[in-house]
């Protein structure tokens, strides 16, 4: 049987589509229409005025509600991932933080399982660390980052192939950029990270397949003076180059809002995605770190010692809000790098990332202040049942 959803406003990458339908067969979008007259057979679905949007994409995270993918058990990847659903991220690359080899290998157990699952949302695994720079490590513990070691990355990702999806790495340390031309042989999205790079690290780290700037802006290097010269950092460098994507932390807080609108303006809808970097604290009331690591204050999770931010509380329908109504990007620009720029990012935009014939009916509705009130994953209502009253 069809769904067909009417009554609100459809995004296109191109525009709002006023006085049009969404038509939904079983898990997948059938048609786009510009018509609101009903299917014959068709459910009615009306979503009383609100923006229909696509999915969001989250390519960074590291937990919610309580749960931490750190925990390495089926459970907490569930508990996460199914917290950030209802906040309408319809797909999911859980990250880990800087780990042991024993931690990154229960984490890509409890992926693969996830994987299989049909109304699970998860897509793959994202691997922050451990090939950092310890000056840089912020949040990620100093004690568990090493040099990138082809005898133990390799062995990763020989259990790991099909499953991580993406890995962050600092290119200057050793090893780092061997490490990026193999994963780049093997379809990984290598990401720059938690570094002290400058424009020749960059452009080298380009050559050996980093294409992507994690948490830009957040534990990477801007211009600095050597001796009496100016140095660029990773961030002039990363925003000069063109065909580089950056993930940015729209939290309003990690990033202020004029520095977010700046990359933007640089970087465009195509080569910006929004990201959360959202912790285990998400969604939880004074919920308190049983390692005593991080705290949460003034909106943001910080060290327990106050010397770094942390990682975000944020989730997918606050960062839309805080572009639009922070940082002064159009809605459609805003939704675009929440949903297609990281589908793209991550080699799903065949299936993920929009609103069209075939991809699946990963569909979100936004009300006039950008509040969440329905989110649809796979043709399934997991929030806002009272639309179809």
């Amino acid at each position: 049987m069809y769904i067909q959803i009417v009554g609100g406003r459809i995004y296109t990458p191109s525009g709002w589509i006023d006085g049009g339908s969404v038509l939904v067969e079983g898990k997948k979008i059938k048609a786009i229409l510009n018509t609101d007259l009903p299917v014959q057979g068709a459910r009615l679905l009306n979503a009383r005025g609100s923006y229909i949007i696509p999915g969001g994409i989250e390519m960074h995270v590291h937990g919610a509600a309580g749960a931490d993918y750190m925990d390495g058990t089926v459970e907490a990847f569930r508990t996460a991932s199914e917290y950030h659903l209802q906040q309408g991220t319809t797909t999911i690359f859980p990250t880990l933080s800087t780990s042991s080899y024993e931690t990154i290998m229960k984490g890509i157990e409890c992926t693969e399982v996830l994987m299989k699952d049909d109304e699970s949302t998860v897509e793959g695994l994202h691997l922050e660390g451990p090939y950092f720079s310890v000056k840089m490590a912020g949040a990620q513990l100093p004690e568990l980052i090493r040099p990138a070691r082809p005898e133990e990355y390799t062995k990763i990702m020989e259990r790991g192939q099909g499953i991580v999806k993406r890995w962050d790495a600092a290119p200057e340390i050793e090893g780092a950029l061997d490490f990026g031309t193999y994963l780049r042989e093997r379809g990984v999205v290598v990401a720059l990270a938690h570094t002290e790079a400058n424009d020749k690290h960059v452009r080298a780290a380009w050559e050996h397949g980093y294409t992507l700037g994690t948490h830009f802006y957040n534990a990477m290097k801007v211009a600095h003076k050597v001796g009496v010269y100016k140095e660029p950092g990773a961030v002039e460098t990363i925003l000069d180059m063109p065909d580089f994507d950056i993930e940015v932390i729209c939290d309003g807080i990690h990033v202020p809002p004029v520095m977010v609108h700046l990359a933007y303006a640089v970087k465009g809808r195509e080569r910006m995605a929004l990201t959360t970097d959202a912790l285990m604290y998400t969604g939880t009331v004074n919920f308190q770190d049983p390692t005593g690591h991080a705290i949460v204050e003034d909106g943001v999770c910080k060290l327990s010692d106050r010397s770094a931010l942390a990682g975000s509380i944020a989730t997918m329908d606050l960062l839309i809000r805080t572009a639009v109504q922070k940082a002064n990007i159009p809605l459609i620009d805003a939704v675009y790098m929440a949903s297609y720029t990281p589908a793209r990012i991550m080699g799903i935009q065949d299936t993920k990332g929009a609103l069209e014939a075939d991809h699946d009916a990963d569909i979100l509705f936004l009300d006039e202040d950008l509040q969440l009130r329905f989110v649809m994953h796979r043709g399934r209502t997991v929030r806002g049942a009272e639309f179809w009253d």
